[in-house]
C-alpha cells in the first residue's frame, strides 16, 4: 500500500491558493481513477483505490499545513507502513510555474508542511514538488503562496494536473523520470534527455601504441633482429 498525501489548507477560503496545489493534485487523481468518495479519518479527508494493481490511499490533511505530519504519521502507523511508502505532493517556490521534481529524503526548504512530515514520519519519504514560481522578493512570498492561481496560470495548471492524474501509475511504480517527462510535455516543455550509456573501458593510447609498435612474430636473425635487440633489449639475457 502507498499513501499519496497532497498538502494544503482546509476550507473554501484556501481552495484556490497556490499553497493548495497538493490538494488539487490528489483531487485530480481521485477523479480520474476508481477511488472511493472522500471520507474523514486520521485528521484528514481520505479516499481509497487502486492504481496499477497497487492499493493507494489519497490524503488531504485537515490540520492546516503546519501540522500536516500529524495526519500522515497517524495513517502511516495505522497501516504499519514505512516512510518509503509515502509520497508527499506540495508546492515549491523555487521551481518555475508548472515545473516538477521528485526526490526521496532531503531538507524541508522552509516548507512548514514538510517540516511537520519530517517530524512525524521521518525524512526518507518521496516528495513530488510542483513549481508555483517565486514572486521575486521575500516580502511578496506570503501573499503569493496564499494567493489564488490567476487566470494566466490555468494555461499550465490544468494540463499539469491532468497529466499527473493520467500518469499516476508511473508514480506508483516509481518510474519517476518518465513521469516527469510526461508532465514536461504536457506543459509545453522539452523532456529531459536519456543519459548516454557508459562506454566500455578501453586500452590507453600509450598501451595501444606500444602494442601496435611490436609485431606479433619477431625476427631472431638479421638486421631487423639486431635493431629490435637494441630497442627492447635481449630477453634471453
Amino acid at each position: 500500500m502507498q499513501i499519496f498525501a497532497g498538502l494544503g489548507n482546509p476550507g473554501a477560503d484556501y481552495a484556490g491558493n497556490r499553497h493548495n496545489i497538493g490538494f488539487m493534485a490528489v483531487d485530480a487523481i481521485q477523479q480520474r481513477h476508481s477511488f472511493s468518495p472522500w471520507s474523514k479519518k486520521f485528521k484528514a479527508l481520505i479516499s481509497e483505490g487502486e492504481i496499477g494493481g497497487e492499493r493507494v490511499l489519497l490524503m488531504k490533511p485537515q490540520t492546516f499545513m503546519n501540522l500536516s505530519g500529524e495526519a500522515v504519521g497517524e495513517a502511516m502507523r495505522f497501516y504499519k507502513l514505512e516512510p518509503k511508502h509515502i509520497l508527499a505532493i506540495y508546492d515549491e517556490l523555487d521551481l518555475i510555474e508548472g515545473k516538477a521534481r521528485i526526490k526521496t529524503g532531503g531538507g524541508h526548504g522552509g516548507h512548514n508542511g514538510i517540516k511537520s512530515l519530517d517530524a512525524h514520519c521521518g525524512r526518507e519519504y518521496r516528495r513530488l514538488r510542483l513549481g508555483i514560481g517565486h514572486p521575486g522578493s521575500k516580502e511578496k512570498v506570503n501573499n503569493h503562496v496564499l494567493g489564488d492561481f490567476s487566470k494566466a496560470d490555468k494555461v499550465w495548471l490544468k494540463p499539469l494536473l491532468d497529466a499527473l492524474a493520467d500518469n499516476a501509475e508511473m508514480l506508483v511504480k516509481s518510474d519517476d523520470s518518465q513521469f516527469l517527462n510526461k508532465l514536461t510535455l504536457a506543459t509545453g516543455g522539452k523532456p529531459e534527455p536519456e543519459p548516454a550509456p557508459a562506454k566500455p573501458a578501453g586500452k590507453s593510447h600509450i598501451r595501444q601504441a606500444r602494442n601496435s609498435a611490436q609485431p606479433k612474430i619477431l625476427p631472431t636473425t638479421g638486421p631487423m633482429a639486431d635493431m629490435l635487440k637494441k630497442l627492447f633489449g635481449n630477453k634471453d639475457e
